[in-house]
């Protein structure tokens, strides 16, 4: 069920999210120093607002999934749903630990 391309999609998903929401923040935050914002709270936020972006790109645009999700409910092919869900939940660890990875570094909104 689960061959090594598979295997490798998820893995490269998981961590093209990662990327987008980390490298994003973190170039946005550079930007923000440069015109004389504060960095840390602008990458924060740029980091939350970009964890949906991370998954369209991760997943290769919607339509993509949205195909293979209409293929798996008209047609029987059940397996097209499942491992659409698994890209979509790989896509979104992935930019929920580069969120989380960004929060931990800025230590903005973390309550002792």
């Amino acid at each position: 069920m689960f061959t090594r391309d598979f295997l490798a999609t998820l893995v490269m998903d998981f961590f093209v999210a990662f990327g987008v929401v980390l490298g994003g923040a973190l170039i946005g935050g550079i930007g923000a120093f440069m015109i004389g914002k504060p960095p840390l709270a602008t990458i924060h936020d740029l980091a939350g607002s970009l964890k949906i972006w991370a998954l369209v790109a991760a997943i290769g645009g919607t339509f993509d999934a949205i195909t293979s999700l209409e293929r798996g409910i008209f047609y029987g092919t059940h397996i097209d749903i499942f491992k659409t869900v698994c890209m979509i939940l790989a896509a979104l660890s992935g930019a929920n630990t580069g969120s989380l990875l960004v929060q931990w570094i800025t230590q903005e909104q973390i309550h002792p």
